[in-house]
């Protein structure tokens, strides 16, 4: 019987793909994100957003006409929940690196907000400074980790960001473990580990969605 860990609660339609592949899940939340209260923003062209964490702290603010500035964002996840949420997303893009991309070719003249949490990639940051784009970024939200010791037998884990690979390294090794992440980001916070080089052992979702990352440990251990 293959056991997997997944270190963050996964939506009941999700685990369901496990029981049906006959694959044991244990989950812990290996992090946790609050929203905080921030200044009001000065307007600008637009609103650029990299998880839907974000959106939500954003909705429970007091910005003034939020749904008035079209947004661009990183994560089919997130686009889905602006679109849900009443926002008009002109740009979406799996990476940021991607993203800034888009941006180069087509907005580079344009004003942003940059709506993010206390722990974030420079990725935007850094492109908007050595190309002198006006921006704004504000944090909307905090990570803080929860590293647990899993004392559960598993023959996998599923990585969905940096911050969950760090919490859990705090109290638990990858020794003879292979690992599922979510995307690129997180696979390279995975690489320097002692015990994950040289070993093949790190699978990254053909898509950066929770469900590819689940197809990937399905087809695994097929």
């Amino acid at each position: 019987m293959v056991n997997i860990l997944a270190t963050k609660k996964l939506p009941k339609a999700l685990k369901k793909k496990f029981a049906d592949a006959k694959i044991v899940l244990v989950e812990k939340n290996f992090i946790q994100t609050k929203s905080i209260s921030f200044e009001t923003p000065q307007p600008k062209d637009y609103f650029i957003f990299t998880s839907k964490q974000a959106v939500k702290s954003v909705l429970k603010s007091d910005v003034k006409n939020v749904h008035s500035i079209s947004c661009l964002c990183v994560g089919s996840k997130t686009k889905r929940y602006l679109e849900k949420k009443g926002f008009s997303v002109i740009e979406s893009a799996d990476y940021a690196e991607d993203l800034i991309q888009i941006i180069d070719s087509k907005y580079k003249s344009n004003s942003f907000i940059f709506f993010c949490g206390n722990i974030r990639k420079n990725t935007i940051p850094n492109y908007f400074l050595q190309n002198k784009i006006a921006y704004n970024e504000i944090i909307v939200y905090e990570t803080k980790l929860k590293p647990h010791q899993v004392k559960e037998k598993f023959d996998g884990v599923l990585f969905f960001s940096p911050s969950g690979v760090n919490s859990f390294l705090e109290n638990n090794t990858l020794e003879n473990k292979t690992c599922f992440c979510i995307g690129t980001t997180t696979a390279k916070t995975l690489e320097n580990i002692p015990e994950i080089l040289g070993h093949k052992n790190i699978i990254i979702a053909s898509q950066p969605t929770v469900e590819n990352v689940i197809n990937e440990v399905i087809k695994y251990y097929k």
